[in-house]
């Protein structure tokens, strides 16, 4: 069953990103049948505090009607010195229309447009590289 993933006016995402996410769900094994909701997990089984890597990133789906609806997308990285954490680096949010960042807060919409198209470019190059081992939990 392929994905209808609804875009969210004004914080709107490339095709290329839909196109990762139908890909994953579909090589996930899992059907959504009748799933109410879709979590995507992107790891880099290499990634660690020491070493680096490509960041953990989290992609929630939830069926509205006929079609599904991004719900947010976060990107996670180590930070701390001495006892690293996985946190909160990138939020995105559909509901609200905001993008936070742990530096910032929630960023104006210019400035969060800004920052969600350069993470989901890089995103998507990296999915492509064949980097993420993905995980599909239906709900």
């Amino acid at each position: 069953m392929a994905l209808k993933i609804e875009q969210v006016a004004g914080l709107k995402v490339p095709n290329s990103f839909i196109g990762v996410i139908v890909s994953a769900v579909a090589n996930g094994g899992d059907s959504v049948g009748t799933a109410k909701a879709v979590t995507l997990n992107f790891r880099d089984p290499d990634y660690s505090p020491e070493a680096g890597g490509f960041h953990p990133v989290e992609v929630r789906l939830e069926k509205k009607a006929t079609s599904w609806q991004l719900i947010y997308i976060t990107d996670f990285s180590y930070q701390g010195r001495h006892t690293p954490e996985l946190i909160k680096e990138i939020d995105v949010c559909f509901s609200i229309k905001r993008v936070y960042h742990f530096l910032t807060g929630w960023l104006n919409a210019k400035e969060g447009k800004e920052l969600l198209d350069l993470f989901i470019s890089n995103f998507v190059e990296y999915y492509n590289t064949g980097c993420y081992q993905v995980t599909v939990t239906t709900e």
